[in-house]
């Protein structure tokens, strides 16, 4: 991205209140929560790229164009990702927290482990997870239920996640040993086997509907509230404390930490990691 595109772009009310009707009307997608310079931002991208003089005239060839809506909705919800991103986050993972999980787990009736990846893009996140639990839990697996949900608000982005498919670029941290034994090759690319896939459920979710949130023991919201507004930042982390399990883990991303009254809903496990535990 160059200069001029990491700027805010100057939209008028008139015009951003048309861009939001049309989002809203045609893709049920709600600008009012998320932080204003970075949606026009992205918005401005859109505007370079088909060449329009104005944002006005830009509206209207949304308001034409089935092709360019699916494009801004693309830019607006885009997320960048890669198998165990941040490695050192997916080392405390498997070495402190899925085990403390596993310990607490067995200690319930229901004996059922639920992991939630929120913002799953493409899915290397949730199949992360999966590949720790397969790898170096399987004996676990055995006597536990184990359930990954993945959700993210762009259904095109889900759909390419559950075929399993991805490139070099995106396989930077996944050794050789764990290419071998959980991938097979489709042509330049990488295919998940059958056996890691089948561990995660990705479902179009957006995190405007508290009431929908699933119970969890740990869940995972790294660089997504980055996006919104300070109150909707509460609102979803007052969500995720009301549907953590006792004892229950939030992962956050690493320019994300807690503020305002969500400091009383986590306590801190590791602030370099951005690991907090549901009080």
């Amino acid at each position: 991205m160059n200069l001029a595109e990491d700027i805010p772009f100057d939209i008028s009310p008139e015009s951003f209140g048309t861009i939001s009707r049309v989002l809203k009307s045609l893709k049920g997608f709600n600008l009012s929560c998320y932080k204003d310079k970075c949606i026009k931002r992205r918005i401005g991208i859109r505007v370079r790229a088909t060449h329009c003089a104005s944002v006005e005239e830009y509206c209207d060839l949304l308001l034409d164009s089935e092709t360019e809506l699916e494009l801004l909705y693309k830019v607006l919800t885009i997320h960048v990702s890669q198998f165990f991103r941040n490695p050192l986050i997916f080392r405390k993972l498997r070495e402190e927290i899925i085990p403390q999980l596993i310990r607490q787990c067995r200690e319930r009736d229901d004996r059922e482990l639920r992991l939630w990846s929120v913002g799953c893009a493409s899915g290397e996140e949730p199949y992360s997870l999966a590949l720790i639990l397969r790898e170096f839990f399987s004996d676990e697996l055995h006597d536990l239920k184990v359930s990954i949900l993945a959700t993210d608000v762009d259904t095109g982005t889900l759909q390419a996640a559950r075929t399993g498919i991805y490139g070099e670029d995106r396989m930077a941290e996944v050794s050789d040993f764990l290419r071998m034994r959980y991938f097979t090759a489709a042509g330049s690319r990488y295919q998940l086997r059958p056996e890691v896939k089948e561990m995660v459920t990705f479902r179009q979710s957006d995190l405007f509907d508290t009431v929908a949130y699933p119970a969890s023991d740990l869940i995972l919201c790294r660089n997504v509230l980055i996006y919104f507004e300070r109150a909707q930042q509460q609102k979803i982390m007052k969500g995720f404390a009301d549907v953590l399990e006792q004892g229950g883990f939030l992962v956050l991303g690493k320019s994300e930490t807690l503020s305002g009254p969500s400091r009383e809903l986590f306590k801190t496990v590791c602030a370099t990691e951005r690991i907090y535990r549901a009080i």
